[in-house]
């Protein structure tokens, strides 16, 4: 299965209360975090909330 790897690339100071969750959620903290998440419905729902924040790409 696919695999995303997802960067934290804007804060979220100014942002809503459920965008910072969705962001801890993801397991990003600070700007320049990266995670590697399943390519699931799930995480790309979580990732379309907070698109402006993040940028992610497939990896293998």
């Amino acid at each position: 299965m696919a695999r995303l790897k997802v960067t934290q690339t804007r804060s979220t100071i100014g942002g809503k209360q459920n965008q910072r969750e969705t962001l801890r959620t993801l397991g990003l903290k600070r700007i320049g975090d990266v995670v590697v998440k399943e390519d699931r419905p799930e995480i790309r729902g979580m990732i379309a909330t907070v698109a402006h924040l993040v940028t992610y790409q497939e990896v293998d």
